[in-house]
């Protein structure tokens, strides 16, 4: 479990809870930070920390999947549209979501 980076990470959380002047030298440079406690940053990666507070949450939109990686109802689905959609039968049903037709019919 010391190898794994979950595992690293949280150690590293818990020091800059415990020490402030830890916590500042990891949020300015979490890239040599990281380093320095063993986890390598690849080249041509930006790391930012940032801190949640009790007035702000910080969500972190990921990399959409490549465009082989989904069915085109997959990608539908994930962009937003709920419905049961027929495409293969040649008919189609509205979305129960939000009663448009499918905008492949």
């Amino acid at each position: 479990m010391p190898g794994d980076f979950e595992y690293q990470w949280s150690q590293l959380v818990a020091k800059a809870w415990a020490d402030p002047a830890f916590k500042a030298k990891l949020i300015a440079n979490p890239a040599a930070v990281l380093k320095e406690n063993g986890l390598q940053v690849p080249a041509g990666i930006t790391i930012k920390v940032v801190e949640n507070t009790d007035k702000v949450l910080h969500l972190t939109l990921p990399l959409p999947p490549a465009p082989e990686e989904l069915t085109e109802e997959e990608l539908h689905r994930a962009a937003g549209g709920g419905g049961e959609r027929c495409w293969r039968c040649g008919g189609c049903e509205r979305c129960f979501r939000c009663g448009e037709r499918c905008w492949r019919c």
